[in-house]
């Protein structure tokens, strides 16, 4: 076979064999097949599409181009969750120590920030000596001792995957759906899950803004996970404006410690507690999503989730201090206020810009060797639905590099609209399926 062929055939619209995904993919795990073409055949994709079967295909590939974990001998109903990536969303830090406060293994490998959106090990590696690249063994270990284990992909987990993620995030095919779907799903089938939770994003702020995508998405990945066996659910929520009040990555690990105390922002507790409740139920854990979210709420109050936070940071080689001295997190050299242009009430805010300002401030990646400046971010101190004056804040810039400060306001100040108001927020859950 040849790279130049397959891509081709795709470029034209034609459907591509197991045969030829699987050769493609193990030539970017081997290096038979190099970037530049793997990043020709991701644009030919992204325009031409895949069906259901080359999508299950690719998924297949990517699952078994390394180690698929099993922990068949671990007791219990192993479940995970992912979101499909949006501003602010750091539900993973919040729900996976509640659902393992509530005796859910919880095995969680999880992905760097792609574009505007942010990622959870980007966020995790911000907290002084947290190691997210534990190999298989450890993996174990660590989910043996907390009850949860927070990793990215090692060398061993769908290193095919790992790399098409990157080349993805540097060409601008991101948002293709059997892309994300094949991406997400060769992770989680291979990290040893009994079955998954699906945070799927719809909204101006997520990959896939329009509802109709999202439910593609999450009706795609539903099918390829039960079509192997695994429990899945799929929540499809609102990313139109961002989740909660901290956009950047230490600012946002602080945040989620604010929640496990109960002292973070409503939307940002409820829809964790949505999650958690959901995984709560699939384990067999709780008979009821009511009953599941009083669980939930009770291990946040007792501070028995929190605790299990502290404990796979300090199994991770994280320094636990930061849980409760925040100040231990990476700082930013300067801070400045974004004020209010007129009073009134905010009236949107919208989340893609906001992500592209932490993005450009340096808390995301614009090349694959881009490096994250873990104590740049932003603060909002008013949302939508939220009366203002006239010169006050509507958010903190936290910033290190001065050369961007400028550019990233000016996309902020283009986020807010502020007007006469009222205005009232829709549900954060638009379905479940």
């Amino acid at each position: 076979m040849r790279a130049v062929d397959i891509i081709r055939k795709k470029r034209d619209g034609g459907a591509l064999d197991h045969r030829e995904i699987g050769w493609m993919v193990g030539g970017i795990a081997s290096g038979e097949v190099a970037d530049y073409q793997w990043s020709a055949l991701l644009m030919a994709i992204l325009w031409r599409g895949m069906d259901d079967a080359e999508t299950a295909a690719l998924t297949d590939a990517m699952m078994h181009s390394g180690s698929v974990v099993d922990l068949s001998t671990m007791p219990g109903v192993k479940i995970d969750k992912h979101s499909t990536g949006g501003v602010g969303d750091k539900t993973s830090l919040i729900l996976a120590p509640i659902a393992a406060a509530l005796d859910v293994s919880v095995p969680m490998v999880s992905g760097r920030g792609l574009g505007h959106t942010g990622g959870t090990l980007d966020k995790l590696e911000s907290i002084p000596g947290f190691r997210v690249d534990l190999d298989l063994k450890r993996y174990q270990q660590v989910l043996n001792e907390c009850g949860l284990v927070l990793i990215g992909q090692t060398a061993e987990i769908a290193p095919a995957d790992k790399r098409l993620y990157a080349l993805r995030d540097a060409t601008a095919t991101v948002e293709s759906i059997p892309l994300i779907a094949a991406s997400i799903m060769s992770k989680k089938l291979a990290e040893g899950i009994d079955g998954l939770v699906l945070d799927v994003k719809t909204g101006n702020g997520a990959f896939m803004q329009q509802l109709e995508d999202s439910r593609r998405l999450a009706r795609t990945m539903c099918a390829i996970g039960r079509g192997l066996g695994k429990r899945m659910r799929a929540l499809i929520t609102r990313m139109d404006q961002p989740l909660g009040r901290a956009v950047g990555n230490a600012v946002e690990v602080a945040e989620s410690v604010a929640c496990l105390r109960g002292e973070g922002p409503n939307d940002l507790v409820n829809l964790s507690v949505e999650l958690a409740a959901e995984m709560v139920v699939m384990a067999e854990r709780a008979g009821s999503l009511d009953e599941a979210g009083a669980l939930c709420r009770r291990v946040i109050a007792d501070g028995s989730a929190l605790d299990r936070f502290r404990r796979v940071v300090a199994a991770q080689g994280g320094d636990p201090r930061t849980l409760d001295e925040p100040e231990r997190l990476p700082q930013p050299r300067a801070r400045r206020d974004v004020a209010a242009p007129r009073s009134g009430v905010v009236e949107s805010l919208a989340a893609r810009p906001i992500g592209q300002a932490t993005m450009l401030l340096g808390a995301g990646r614009a090349r694959i060797d881009s490096i994250i400046d873990p104590a740049v971010g932003v603060i909002l101190h008013k949302k939508v639905g939220d009366p203002v004056d006239a010169g006050e804040p509507l958010c903190t810039v936290y910033f290190n590099d001065t050369a961007a400060l400028e550019p990233a306001i000016a996309m902020i100040n283009d986020a807010y609209r502020v007007g006469d108001g009222p205005v009232e927020s829709p549900p954060l859950i638009v379905e479940r399926c």
